[in-house]
């Protein structure tokens, strides 16, 4: 088995700091690793093989030693790592070999530098959505561990479970924990696909399900009066409003398809599009009323590539921001809208979706037609949909029967 030493260089000028440097060992074979540690010879206990701090010593530079002496223990732990994993798969390896993996590998040992990584390279493939969530749950994670890193193979169940229970302290809900843990996960798995670490099954004891969400949808009637509301001294309220009923006649489009919704989409009477979420591929039929919203912004911005002024530039990050803000203006604006037509519920920005899926369920269209309208990429999807629509339908039942009874709700 190879061994690793940390060793010090002294300058060859007088009082001018010297370099931190290891020795790889293997089969009698010494490889050197230079590092960009320096400290001075008084700094280092040769006798131990580790930094000394002197007296007295200044607080900046103590900190300077302190962080030289993390980063070492940091990597001397790479180096063991590497040695091990070699070791277990039984096969002749030399030190070139260590070193090599060691310097390739030295950004990528780490999970915040491994995700800050995966985080880049999102970005530079215009996944922003993706990038921004990776960067979500990599910030909280950080949380957790108060800006500590971890290496990658000291991730284990029990850091997780110790992270599940941190994020259940701070009242986080089921499925927003579930989400972290899958992005944590797939970072994991894609790590131990690059061999940086060895399987260990570190999330086999934390939840990373998806618990049914209440699905709120508001009936046809609601949709018809909020169709023909008077909105022509509310400009604004007018705007939401069409965009509302563009997506449940577009059987629930959602609202960054409409923002990113290109002119060059719509073909004569049809509207061809691929879903940003599933980069399922969707054509609908336009219909008259959707067909005279699409002609009524057609004007407002001729120049514009997309359908909606929504967006005002084609730049990824920036599209993206303004999708962001006027997704937040446009969930503002439908609950104004609520209030005015005094609805039970607020609407949103996915309520039109829901009712689509509503209306379809209630006039008996088969499952497998409302999940191809939808876009879902499989009827499983679209049954975890309308799951909670359906108890909303048993709870009105219920509630029938206990009126029936007079109110009774005890015997």
């Amino acid at each position: 088995m190879a061994s690793v030493r940390v060793k010090f260089r002294p300058s060859s000028v007088s009082g001018k700091e010297g370099n931190i440097y290891y020795q790889v060992i293997h089969n009698r074979v010494v490889c050197p690793i230079r590092t960009d540690y320096r400290i001075f010879e008084s700094e280092w206990d040769d006798g131990a093989s580790t930094l000394s701090y002197p007296t007295p010593v200044h607080a900046e530079r103590r900190n300077y030693l302190q962080s030289v002496e993390n980063h070492i223990e940091w990597d001397i732990k790479r180096l063991k790592i590497i040695i091990a994993l070699f070791d277990r798969r039984h096969e002749c390896y030399t030190t070139d070999d260590i070193v090599t993996k060691f310097s390739r590998q030295a950004k990528e040992q780490s999970l915040f530098t491994f995700m800050q990584e995966a985080i880049g390279q999102l970005k530079r493939l215009n996944r922003i959505r993706t990038s921004e969530t990776y960067a979500a749950t990599l910030s909280s994670f950080m949380k957790f561990r108060e800006g500590q890193d971890i290496l990658l193979c000291e991730i284990d169940s029990d850091t997780m479970m110790l992270y599940e229970a941190w994020l259940k302290g701070k009242g986080v809900c089921p499925n927003t924990i579930s989400f972290y843990m899958r992005i944590l996960r797939a970072v994991y798995n894609r790590a131990v696909e690059k061999e940086l670490v060895e399987q260990k099954h570190p999330f086999k004891h934390v939840y990373t399900g998806i618990d049914k969400t209440v699905k709120r949808a508001v009936p046809l009637k609601a949709i018809k009066r909020i169709k023909e509301l008077d909105l022509t001294l509310k400009p604004h309220l007018d705007y939401a409003r069409d965009l509302f009923l563009f997506s449940f006649y577009t059987r629930g489009m959602s609202f960054i398809d409409m923002a990113y919704l290109r002119r060059t989409s719509i073909r004569g009477s049809h509207l061809r599009y691929f879903r940003h979420k599933t980069g399922q591929p969707l054509e609908i039929r336009l219909e008259k009323i959707p067909r005279n919203i699409v002609d009524r912004y057609y004007t407002a911005v001729p120049q514009s590539p997309y359908v909606f002024p929504i967006l005002k530039t084609e730049e990824p990050q920036a599209a993206y921001r303004q999708y962001q803000t006027a997704l937040r203006y446009y969930n503002r604006q439908l609950k104004r809208l609520s209030a005015l037509l005094r609805l039970k519920s607020p609407l949103s920005s996915y309520i039109s979706r829901h009712s689509w899926a509503t209306a379809a369920r209630n006039h008996n269209i088969p499952l497998s037609i409302i999940s191809a309208g939808m876009g879902h990429t499989s009827e499983k999807t679209t049954r975890i949909y309308l799951a909670s629509l359906d108890n909303a339908i048993i709870d009105d039942a219920n509630r029938k029967i206990i009126n029936y009874l007079g109110g009774i709700t005890s015997v």
